[in-house]
């Protein structure tokens, strides 16, 4: 009867660990949310608008170094994501800014006036 009890004692607790093994791996899943933050901040550069030109959907920035396109600071002609970024901005802000290479077209996908 002993043997019986503490087998079953043992069957449970087995049951728990398993039981919070799922939750042990989705808080591991934090960890990885702050890396993703993390490449996204190395991902925003720092620029300023010298056009924005609603009827292209394009925006003209002079930028710092874009290190996850391998690009040096210069000016150039980004398109945007989402038209409704051209309204946050106009020309002479300080922004800062996430581009991608989308198909072959660098992209702003993300854009917010510098304080």
């Amino acid at each position: 009867m002993k043997a019986i009890g503490t087998t079953l004692h043992a069957a449970i607790l087995a049951a728990a660990f398993i039981a919070g093994a799922p939750a042990m791996a989705s808080h591991g899943d934090h960890n990885d949310h702050g890396q993703q933050a993390a490449s996204a901040m190395a991902d925003t550069a720092d620029g300023e608008i010298k056009k924005v030109d609603k009827p292209s959907g394009k925006l003209t920035i002079k930028h710092g170094e874009l290190k996850n396109l391998g690009m040096g600071a210069m000016t150039m002609v980004f398109r945007v994501k989402d038209a409704a970024m051209l309204d946050k901005v106009k020309a002479g802000d300080k922004v800062r800014f996430t581009v991608e290479n989308a198909n072959g077209a660098m992209t702003v996908t993300a854009i917010e006036v510098a304080k």
